[in-house]
């Protein structure tokens, strides 16, 4: 059952801290002339969204498994393609964190686990408990996590993605999105899928068969469907099938069965706006960005 108008908002963090470091000036230091560009930015999106949005329930999630979590375990090349993040840019990470903590907002992360599946444990606890789901974050790959009622909400570039509009934007439903970029891959996290099956064609493909496990159940029917190159199609799917399921493990979001989670864990707390002014003095952030974090705490 459903809170009407409850609804729990889960923020990405590595997104808009990665895009902070890469588009906010370098020139940008604190007292010790140690670089928070990152950090100046991801502050100005947490003022931004906290006074617009006003939540009363609220997480950040942070990444901190980048070649720790299971699916390294599962397949090692997965991320491999990604460079580690330079000295300085792990550190605002850190201070980022700090920020978070300071405003009464509950954080997450883990080694094992990576920020999706936190978000997808998050949300599936949350939910059963009737609240709708709010994801902050650019990532495609939370697509899957979209049911009805909630919404996906790339915050910079004011995109809202909701249920029932998510296959206009990847042309799949959002319970087919796990199963579609293991069939087309996904370059960003060095997940090939099979050779010669794009996006256009798995999406196609998961017009006829709902998921993945019917696709493989009724190989013997693909050369039959009015899809161009169908007979090719079936024989790569026949010969990287093995690729193709491996490629699922690791696309899906997980959960973890030992996180437990109820509203009151992510309702925001209440802070001292002299605490707030310290944190914010000893990170290094001026006084504009200090007074619009000040006026969004409760």
């Amino acid at each position: 059952m459903t809170r009407a108008g409850a609804r729990v908002y889960l923020v990405d963090a590595s997104i808009y801290i990665f895009r902070a470091y890469y588009s906010v000036p370098d020139t940008l230091t604190n007292a010790d002339g140690q670089l928070i560009n990152a950090l100046h930015g991801f502050a100005g999106f947490l003022g931004g969204f906290l006074d617009e949005a006003k939540p009363a329930h609220l997480a950040v999630v942070f990444d901190e498994s980048l070649t720790t979590s299971f699916r390294n375990d599962i397949y090692p090349a997965y991320k491999a393609n990604r460079e580690t993040p330079p000295v300085e840019l792990k550190q605002q990470f850190a201070w980022c964190r700090t920020l978070v903590q300071s405003l009464g907002i509950a954080d997450y992360s883990s080694k094992h686990y990576e920020a999706d599946d936190l978000i997808g444990t998050l949300a599936a606890r949350l939910r059963e408990q009737g609240y709708s789901i709010v994801i902050l974050s650019a990532d495609k790959d939370l697509a899957q996590l979209v049911a009805e009622g909630d919404m996906l909400w790339d915050y910079s570039r004011n995109r809202k993605h909701t249920y029932e509009n998510i296959p206009a934007w990847l042309g799949v439903r959002p319970e087919q999105v796990a199963d579609w970029l293991a069939l087309a891959g996904d370059s960003v996290d060095n997940i090939p899928g099979i050779p010669g099956i794009g996006p256009k064609t798995a999406a196609a493909l998961l017009e006829h068969f709902p998921t993945l496990e019917e696709l493989f159940a009724q190989i013997g029917t693909v050369a039959e469907l009015k899809i161009r190159g169908a007979a090719r199609i079936q024989n790569l799917l026949q010969e990287h099938k093995e690729s193709a399921l491996l490629a699922r493990q690791l696309t899906g979001v997980a959960t973890d069965p030992d996180m437990k989670v109820v509203a009151d864990d992510i309702a925001r707390r209440k802070v001292k706006q002299d605490d707030v002014a310290a944190v914010c003095d000893e990170l290094g952030l001026g006084r504009m960005t200090t007074a619009r974090l000040s006026r969004t705490i409760l």
